[in-house]
């Protein structure tokens, strides 16, 4: 798929994803030797985005298991189709009495009712949920389990078997082998430590907020339109921001979300009434809010006195 890291990097960018030289020496090691890949870091900072990149840049579809407090192995493996299974037994209802009126005892009739049962717990009936549609897939496929830190400590163990051997034990079907092993992708926003068992079946990544140039290409990537100089500006300032001890720091998908308000609003800079106006794009707590507008204040003095740029907040 990538015969080396450079190839790595420039499918990921491509796909509109700038990846640092260890991103892309992670997900190459991954990629070369079929091991899951654990990536860890602060909400918005790209992890989710760092599998669908690869999805895209390997050409193979994504399979996305979203986590969740209460998940467990029946919502992401599989379910009974048991209202087809009902509808199917009435369809059939004439054929199962022909072949339970030719049996002579009860005993021979639940034998021969007992060979049938493989009819209603096969493949028709069975409905993939994301962790068997990627084992069961007929090519390739990136497996995201998103969060995985969401779910419980009992499901993150049942999960070791699949990440182990890229199988799965159903008891009506058996054990069922991937067709083809997938690329699995975790990512965890370090809500609560994760087991040594889970972090031993993979490779680990952990992924940041990206450096001031490297927020600024991103945003030039995916807001072209934004005029240069505004882009830094924008930058500028919310990596300031992520030093005020806020209760969520602005994420990179904010960052642009923040880029592209500017274009609409057709800003040619960022002064005070813009910033003020626009903070809860990039804030989402009302005592960040207040926070960074009391920060503001502070610095808009300091610039009278001083003269010097909003960029160097601290």
């Amino acid at each position: 798929m990538f015969d080396d890291l450079q190839q790595v990097s420039v499918a990921l960018r491509q796909e509109q994803y700038i990846a640092t030289d260890e991103i892309s020496t992670v997900v190459f090691l991954a990629n070369k030797l079929g091991k899951p890949l654990l990536v860890e870091g602060p909400a918005g900072v790209g992890k989710t985005e760092l599998a669908k990149a690869w999805s895209g840049a390997a050409d193979m579809p994504l399979i996305r298991l979203q986590c969740y407090e209460g998940l467990d192995e029946n919502k992401a493996l599989y379910e009974w189709e048991y209202a087809k299974q009902m509808l199917y037994t009435q369809l059939l209802r004439d054929k199962l009495s022909d072949l339970l009126a030719a049996a002579d005892t009860l005993r021979a009739a639940a034998d021969r009712l007992g060979e049938e049962d493989d009819v209603f717990f096969s493949e028709r009936f069975l409905l993939a949920r994301p962790l068997l549609a990627a084992l069961l897939s007929d090519e390739p496929v990136v497996l995201l389990i998103d969060e995985i830190d969401r779910a419980d400590a009992e499901f993150e163990a049942f999960l070791l078997e699949i990440l182990s051997d890229f199988q799965v034990s159903i008891p009506e079907l058996g054990t069922v082998s991937a067709a083809h092993h997938p690329s699995v992708v975790l990512t965890s926003n370090n809500t609560r430590e994760l087991s040594e068992a889970l972090k031993r079946r993979c490779l680990y990544l952990f992924v940041d907020y990206p450096s001031q140039e490297a927020e600024l290409n991103i945003v030039k990537m995916r807001v072209p339109e934004l005029d240069e100089k505004l882009a830094r500006q924008a930058v500028d300032v919310v990596q300031a921001m992520r030093r005020f001890d806020l209760k969520k720091n602005p994420s990179v998908s904010e960052t642009i979300d923040w880029a592209k308000a500017l274009v609409t609003l057709n800003a040619d800079s960022i002064d005070e009434k813009t910033l003020e106006t626009t903070l809860t794009v990039l804030l989402k707590h009302e005592s960040d809010v207040q926070k960074a507008r009391r920060q503001i204040s502070q610095n808009d003095d300091r610039y009278e006195s001083r003269r010097r740029p909003r960029s160097d907040w601290n």
